[in-house]
């Protein structure tokens, strides 16, 4: 099932021209994919660009804010496979996402692949998260109160972080995973299905051979879904939808943050495609779900 608004854009799309590359190839996936959609502005109360310390020297990053005063903070990660995604390309949503849960927003430009291949992108993940959080002061934000969010390879580094920090000082409160990679056997049924959209079981596969090829995708840094899920991991919301590669790994995930007592919220948007929270604005469910997410951090950051 394919919802009818974004039926209508990839009609749209298709007819104007639009195609991947084949073969893929970094540069060109980022000439095609890094620029902005055309998309309804969102309006918010400061944007300035700021540079963050990382493992490999100084990080570019961006700081949204919606108010005054000393907000909650999310952390951003954007997606793109590992390869391509920029602080342009996310600069909507990371807007959206301020907005509408009333906190500020820190966008992070991670190092890509095939440059920088894994662990490159959870190094500077990671160590983003903990600067923000030793650094509340100079951003203004609440260093109490702290989430993680992502789409896609985003989502990806979200779950790692959050595994990675579980149980210590300074552990988010909650992530918000959208659509996410989690789990580089990429053996899921929904694996086995062409769906209509922009991502395909094959692009999905060659995203991994440019961020971590080999054995490198089954270390729990980069395959989340692989790891052992203690207790004090931090509550998840997890949005997946129908016509996705990656569908059935995030309703996994979310059964295993479940059992493990994980408190976890499952939204699945069955008739979306890869990315389509992105399109919020223009179509009534990626309207639906960015709600949903942004109400999460609500609860998490302000309840």
């Amino acid at each position: 099932m394919l919802d009818p608004h974004i039926e209508g854009l990839m009609r749209a799309m298709a007819e104007s021209g639009f195609r991947l590359p084949n073969p893929f190839e970094a540069r060109a996936m980022r000439m095609m994919l890094d620029s902005p959609l055309p998309a309804p502005p969102v309006e918010i109360a400061e944007v300035r660009d700021i540079t963050i310390p990382g493992p490999a020297g100084a990080m570019r990053a961006r700081l949204y804010r919606p108010g005054e005063g000393r907000l909650p903070l999310v952390i951003l990660f954007h997606g793109g496979g590992w390869v391509h995604g920029t602080l342009d390309s996310h600069d909507r949503l990371a807007r959206g996402i301020a907005r509408d849960a009333d906190c500020a927003v820190l966008s992070v430009d991670y190092r890509l692949a095939p440059e920088h291949r894994f662990p490159a992108a959870i190094d500077d993940a990671v160590a983003a998260a903990r600067w923000a959080r030793g650094n509340a002061a100079a951003l203004g934000v609440d260093p109490a109160h702290y989430a993680i969010t992502g789409d896609s390879a985003g989502g990806n580094l979200a779950a790692a972080v959050a595994q990675i920090l579980a149980g210590a000082a300074d552990a988010p409160a909650h992530q918000l995973l959208f659509y996410p990679v989690l789990d580089g056997r990429c053996a899921s049924a929904s694996f086995a299905v062409e769906t209509p959209g922009f991502l395909s079981p094959s692009q999905m596969r060659w995203y991994w051979d440019q961020y971590a090829p080999g054995d490198a995708r089954l270390d729990h840094r980069a395959s989340p879904a692989l790891a052992p899920v203690a207790a004090s991991l931090a509550p998840a919301t997890i949005v997946v939808t129908g016509n996705d590669p990656l569908h059935d790994e995030g309703v996994a995930y979310a059964e295993a943050l479940k059992a493990a007592g994980v408190p976890v919220t499952l939204h699945d948007a069955a008739g979306g495609i890869h990315g389509f929270v992105s399109l919020f604005g223009m179509i009534p469910i990626a309207d639906e779900a960015l709600a949903i997410g942004t109400a999460a951090l609500r609860t998490a950051l302000h309840g």
